[in-house]
């Protein structure tokens, strides 16, 4: 967004004249072109339709050039970064997402910070390779893996964090990344773009005096194929028989159920307390150290991937783009 210099409000920012409001970007060793959406939208609407038209872009030109850096609104650039991470399959080039806090005409923006040092991101090279081939985020002198990160404040420039996984880079004197925790593309495979995503998922966060009606209200839902159980603590939950029944219900009527920690860091553990015994014993999926961002966008990328029932689980509980330990 850029803000009006006379009515203060704020407005879709022009891209072609990017160079105009950012003149730094004039001094970067590389050639940048802009590509944007004919109509801008908050990120608050964005869906899976919009994700696909993303990886449209990339695919297209994925042959052109040498990395890419995507400008999204952070309200839900988490839930983004994690859907592109699975629909992009052994990418060999950086994507990288970032956003500001601030709009770009503001005397404090973090806008240009952000972009700039992640176009420098998205350009490092080694050797004549990319050293970072896979999704990321990058905000505020961070770069994060993109199906790790939470929005975790709506006030500060620290808007993103990482907590069950170390940043991929940082940004001071010196871009210093740390190569080691970077995935590496499989030998042998090509980069792969999956564009069916099936949104038939749903998440359900347990609160202290949660009723019956609702958890059958919310598991029984019309066309709900999956759901993130958002439990407490190392994957806890209600040990009433009634809340167990339900969803023994819902699992054997076809229901994917996946147990994820409602805390920002941590992992779930299931059966390691007596409050989660029980959906250990009902087959509930082990979400273990997962974000709710990722894990939705994991689901539907299997559901559209057309995975079957008997492998979910197993496919489910294994890493597949670094997204969980």
């Amino acid at each position: 967004m850029v803000k009006h210099p006379e009515t203060g409000t704020l407005k879709a920012f022009n891209f072609d004249a990017i160079a105009e409001q950012i003149p730094e970007l004039k001094l970067l060793d590389c050639d940048t072109e802009c590509i944007s959406f004919e109509t801008p939208i908050d990120s608050s609407d964005i869906d899976p339709s919009l994700w696909v038209t993303i990886v449209d872009i990339i695919e297209t030109n994925y042959a052109s050039f040498d990395g890419f850096v995507i400008l999204h609104g952070s309200d839900t650039m988490s839930y983004s970064a994690a859907a592109l991470s699975f629909m992009c399959e052994n990418l060999s080039k950086p994507i990288i997402f970032t956003g500001s806090q601030l709009p770009i005409g503001d005397l404090r923006t973090d806008a240009k910070e952000n972009l700039i040092t992640s176009i420098q991101l998205a350009a490092l090279k080694d050797k004549g390779k990319a050293i970072i081939q896979e999704v990321g985020l990058y905000f505020e002198y961070k770069l994060y893996r993109g199906n790790r990160t939470t929005k975790i404040n709506a006030a500060h420039f620290e808007a993103f964090e990482s907590l069950n996984y170390a940043p991929l880079a940082h940004s001071g004197v010196s871009l210093e990344v740390s190569r080691s925790l970077l995935l590496k593309p499989q030998k042998g495979k090509h980069t792969k773009f999956h564009k069916k995503m099936d949104h038939s998922v749903g998440v359900l966060k347990l609160f202290p005096g949660i009723s019956p009606s609702f958890v059958r209200s919310v598991l029984f839902s019309e066309g709900l194929k999956a759901i993130v159980l958002e439990t407490y603590g190392a994957g806890n939950a209600p040990t009433a028989a009634w809340f167990i029944a339900i969803l023994s219900e819902a699992i054997q009527n076809g229901l994917i159920i996946v147990n994820v920690t409602q805390c920002s860091g941590g992992s779930v553990l299931m059966g390691h307390y007596e409050a989660s015994k029980a959906l250990e014993r009902i087959q509930l999926l082990n979400g273990k150290d997962i974000s709710t961002e990722a894990a939705l966008a994991k689901l539907m990328y299997m559901l559209g991937s057309g995975v079957s029932k008997a492998s979910f689980k197993t496919i489910f509980e294994t890493s597949l783009r670094g997204e969980m330990q």
